[in-house]
């Protein structure tokens, strides 16, 4: 794995210890992974939905 360094306004990382405090998430890392996981895949998602509903216009 890489090494990210990056700036994130407080109230976030406040939002995410909780998570880590309440057992959601191991650490703040995973709880960043995860989140950038959930997002790469939703982009993944809205990539097929543009490319069905193109189909759907070639028809």
């Amino acid at each position: 794995m890489e090494r990210v360094t990056l700036r994130i306004p407080k109230q976030q990382i406040d939002e995410v210890e909780q998570m880590v405090e309440t057992g959601e998430f191991p650490n703040r890392s995973e709880a960043i992974r995860s989140a950038v996981r959930d997002m790469l895949n939703e982009q993944d998602g809205e990539r097929e939905e543009r490319g069905r509903s193109r189909s759907w216009a070639k028809v």
